[in-house]
């Protein structure tokens, strides 16, 4: 039994969906106790002191995104690959070694600075808007979470490399046990040491992510070697290609950045507000955009490696419909009944209802971007495997400004609350979308558009439909039949609507013929022979 566990959770995942649908069920696991984090957060704290928390988490974040997720995400699984599939596995464990060994350095230096400046940056950049007391709090706390995401690096690259052997299971789990490491420090250190105690989880969730990820890496043939080396032709590669992205991936940093900094400035909270709202968001856009796209960065990188365009067109409008099947009706759910899953999710003690609403309206504002957010992620990655980091950055920096610009007249000039910096967030998201795709679009030499827009119209006209068919049973059950005072009934409400209004969509998707239905019936047909299908077999695109 033992056997055939580890045999499960180290075999390979050729397909897109079947390897997206792992990183789907695992990443399900990871949000769901995200939310339970958010909420144990709201249940032991009150929005005042879980802004610390989340502004104090900001500047870890926006090194360990700029450094290591952007190497990771730009350069590191397409130059693996391509070392792979030309020079064999030891020649690419040497780059993967140099480039570790690199960015640790990097990191670790770059970490001892903001440690030494934490202060002065904290005040004139991350929280502006807050007294001397709470700034002095966030820099505590922006200390002691700056020591995991150290620990974090070595985790990251774990997941690039078992990815680019197409693994997908163990790197899948790695943000759950970090995930769980958080909730552990809010639930059981925070008696004893507060707020901080929360940012002690952050430290625990990383160690557990790497470790996690161990035997797999060991398995696969990958070892640590001394003295270090940092020099291998790959690196150079690398570099080459992290170097643009670097400056688009900064400037999106910023923005977020000044999105808390604006927040700081709006009203007592909303730091939370934002942060909570955003978590939501991006549950969908997690699990149907960011897995199908991780998913398919190997293939399309593979399909470059091979010279097969037509393919890599064919991987890129197919799983851009699959996307949009799932991030469309989930954008319109979450606009609808925003009130009743913020309740659902965050109605602890110490989260009342002006908080609900405020929180309810910037996960509207921002679920309008949301299927744009979702395949944007799938289009910025078809350009990282064209190795082409150059146009992405481009659309990149134009898009933040305009962002940054509304976000700023909405907020400073306009006086709006922090739902305002969700609707800037969705005009940009959609710009974004539309630029990416026209981009790649020239690049690969012209999609059918006919194949792109024809399955897309029919599922836009499903899933407003869907939105007005789910507001309605909303309004009537809330007011007449169901008490929602009570979280029983509340969950009835918004279980038995959801599960009606996705009804009407398969069915209006089903007489519109949208073949992306038939995929995913498919797929769950094939769940019953789950261990069948993670074993290794030949990629057709034409099967994705």
């Amino acid at each position: 039994m033992v056997k055939n566990l580890f045999s499960l959770l180290y075999s390979r995942q050729t397909s897109i969906l079947s390897a997206a649908s792992i990183i789907m069920a695992t990443l399900m696991l990871s949000k769901i106790l995200g939310l339970v984090r958010d909420r144990l957060l709201a249940h032991v704290f009150s929005p005042d002191i879980i802004d610390i928390f989340w502004a104090a988490f900001r500047l870890p974040d926006f090194i360990f995104q700029i450094i290591i997720l952007g190497a990771l995400s730009v350069a590191f699984i397409p130059v693996f690959t391509e070392h792979l599939e030309n020079k064999g596995k030891e020649d690419a464990f040497d780059m993967a070694r140099s480039v570790l060994n690199i960015s640790l350095v990097v990191f670790i230096l770059i970490t001892v600075s903001i440690y030494i400046f934490a202060q002065p940056i904290i005040k004139t950049f991350i929280a502006p808007g807050f007294d001397a007391g709470k700034q002095l709090q966030v820099v505590e706390l922006t200390r002691i979470i700056l020591a995991g995401q150290v620990v974090l690096v070595l985790g990251s690259f774990f997941i690039g490399i078992s990815q680019s052997f197409q693994r997908f299971i163990i790197p899948s789990l790695a943000p759950v046990f970090y995930n769980f490491g958080m909730i552990i420090g809010i639930a059981f250190l925070s008696k004893s040491f507060g707020i901080r105690g929360a940012a002690y989880g952050v430290v625990l969730g990383a160690f557990m992510h790497a470790l996690i990820q161990l035997p797999l890496i060991w398995s696969i043939g990958f070892r640590f070697k001394f003295p270090p080396k940092f020099f291998h032709t790959g690196v150079k590669e690398i570099m080459r290609l992290v170097s643009v992205r670097t400056i688009g991936l900064a400037a999106e940093q910023i923005n977020e950045t000044i999105g808390i900094a604006l927040a700081t400035l709006a009203s007592i909270g909303s730091v939370t507000y934002l942060t909570f709202a955003q978590h939501l968001q991006v549950v969908p856009i997690g699990l149907f955009g960011a897995t199908l796209a991780q998913a398919a960065l190997p293939v399309l990188s593979a399909e470059k490696a091979r010279g097969k365009i037509d393919e890599f067109k064919i991987t890129i409008l197919t799983t851009m419909h699959q996307i949009l099947f799932l991030t469309l009706p989930a954008a319109a759910i979450l606009i609808v009944i925003r009130i009743p899953v913020v309740r659902l999710v965050f109605g602890a003690s110490q989260f009342d209802w002006p908080s609900t609403v405020l929180t309810g309206a910037t996960v509207a504002y921002l679920s309008v971007g949301l299927a744009a957010q979702a395949v944007s992620l799938l289009f910025v990655r078809g350009f990282y495997a064209l190795k082409d980091t150059k146009t992405p950055v481009m659309v990149s920096l134009f898009v933040v400004v305009v962002n940054i610009l509304l976000s700023v007249y909405m907020i400073v000039v306009l006086k709006l609350d922090v739902w305002s910096i969700g609707l800037a967030n969705a005009v940009a998201a959609v710009i974004s979308a539309i630029l990416l795709f026209w981009s790649l679009h020239f690049k690969v030499g012209k999609f059918n558009l006919k194949a792109v827009f024809g399955p897309f119209i029919k599922m836009l006209m499903a899933t407003v439909i869907m939105g007005v068919c789910l507001y309605i049973p909303i309004k009537l059950l809330d007011q007449v039949i169901f008490d929602t005072t009570r979280t029983v009934n509340l969950l009835a409400l918004t279980g038995l609507s959801s599960i009606f209004a996705l009804t009407i969509y398969v069915i209006l998707v089903r007489f519109l013929k949208v073949r992306e239905l038939d995929t995913y019936v498919e797929l769950l047909k094939r769940i019953g022979k789950f261990q069948d299908k993670l074993k290794s077999q030949e990629i057709i695109p034409e099967n994705v």
